[in-house]
């Protein structure tokens, strides 16, 4: 069945499809319409589901932890400062290994107050243990949300998984989307089965109490243990929904005329369209341009980010996210990945689209262009900034 969605609408079709059992939230822009589109899921009888009306995010978080621990398939979504006020129990959750899924509508974080996209929010709780994913459409957010119970649930993973989708670039927009059958998504994502861990009142137990000095370390270590199976995982789940449904979206990232490339943009979320427009630009003027876009930022995918790089002369990162003095988050992460990476390209740092200011593919081209003009150049350059600001003005 072909729909028109918004990626908000497709997120809570995904929910519905994916039989949710507990969603706990509280409304915040942009992320508002897709629980209210679950709720009405609920009260039309369509998803068995309880629907929790929480005080605030941290609360959200809170009946979420429970319902997981419980061994209920749970969910919820937030945005922006709502994520920054479930901090802890966001933590607390990853730490766990609760299997929860949670979209981010991904909001700028104040001040200045600002309702529009940037990245910022979710990279500052990217080391909370959770699996991050980006979607660049409404189609890979509906499909990403079943994915992420898979690989969550999955004994090998046993981690909360987050579904990242830009702010009324993809929230609010609507296009075709491609609904699965329910059968289908049963026979990719089981109803759970019990197990030992959950918590059950004829059998009391404690869990998430403090460990000493001598035990601490080693829950550590088994999740990044854990993180670092889930790349395997999200390949798996990748390669069977495509056997399923005939799409594949790459695993962890996505390429895009890169077989030849000498030069690649790196990016998160829904501008990667505008990029692809632009490689398309490019090499109609002779210049071999691709895109890598990530779809998972945790785990980093450095191993195949390595690979598609080899052999470029250049990449530049294109970052919606700032870190006062780092300068961006997305490139240090890609540098890191990338030292002493056999063949590795000099990497350039690109700041666009903060606080939901338009990016065009005539940017992504002049961003290509000076990557290669000037591929060993130092800091980080900010796309679009007013020239009053720059100049000091």
């Amino acid at each position: 069945m072909r729909a028109v969605l918004s990626g908000n609408e497709a997120v809570a079709l995904g929910v519905k499809l994916a039989r949710v059992q507990v969603v706990a939230a509280y409304p915040i822009t942009p992320q508002t319409t897709i629980v209210e589109e679950i709720a009405k899921y609920i009260e039309r009888g369509e998803l068995k589901a309880r629907f929790i009306p929480v005080e605030s995010e941290h609360s959200a978080m809170a009946a979420c932890i429970g319902a997981a621990a419980g061994g209920a398939r749970a969910f919820t979504a937030t945005s922006s400062q709502g994520l920054l006020y479930m901090g802890e129990m966001v933590f607390w959750a990853g730490g766990a290994r609760l299997p929860i899924v949670m979209a981010v509508v991904n909001r700028s974080v104040a001040p200045p107050w600002s309702i529009w996209c940037d990245h910022n929010d979710a990279f500052a709780v990217r080391d909370a243990g959770w699996v991050q994913m980006w979607a660049e459409s409404a189609q890979e957010a509906l499909d990403m949300v079943v994915q992420a119970y898979r690989v969550a649930e999955d004994e090998r993973v046993m981690l909360p998984a987050m579904v990242n989708l830009d702010g009324f670039l993809l929230s609010h927009a609507y296009e075709p989307v491609e609904v699965p059958e329910q059968g289908l998504v049963d026979r990719f994502l089981p109803e759970k089965t019990p197990a030992p861990y959950w918590l059950d009142p004829s059998n009391p137990k404690s869990y998430c109490t403090i460990a000493g000095p001598d035990t601490y370390a080693e829950f550590r270590w088994l999740l990044d243990r854990a993180m670092r199976e889930a790349a395997r995982v999200i390949r798996e789940a990748d390669e069977e929904w495509g056997r399923l449904t005939g799409r594949r979206y790459g695993g962890l990232l996505e390429l895009y005329r890169c077989d030849d490339a000498e030069v690649g943009i790196v990016l998160l979320g829904s501008w990667a369209g505008d990029a692809k427009e632009a490689v398309d630009r490019l090499r109609a003027r002779g210049v071999r341009a691709g895109v890598i876009r990530l779809r998972v930022t945790r785990p980093f995918p450095a191993g195949e980010l390595a690979e598609a790089a080899r052999g470029m002369s250049a990449l530049a990162v294109v970052d919606r996210s700032l870190s006062p003095g780092l300068p961006s988050v997305l490139l240090a992460e890609v540098r890191s990945a990338l030292y002493r990476a056999r063949g590795a390209p000099p990497v350039r740092g690109f700041i666009a689209g903060l606080g939901g200011r338009d990016v065009t593919p005539a940017d992504f081209e002049r961003v290509a262009e000076e990557a290669l003009r000037e591929p060993e150049a130092e800091g980080v350059e900010w796309v679009g900034l007013a020239a009053a600001v720059m100049g000091g003005g």
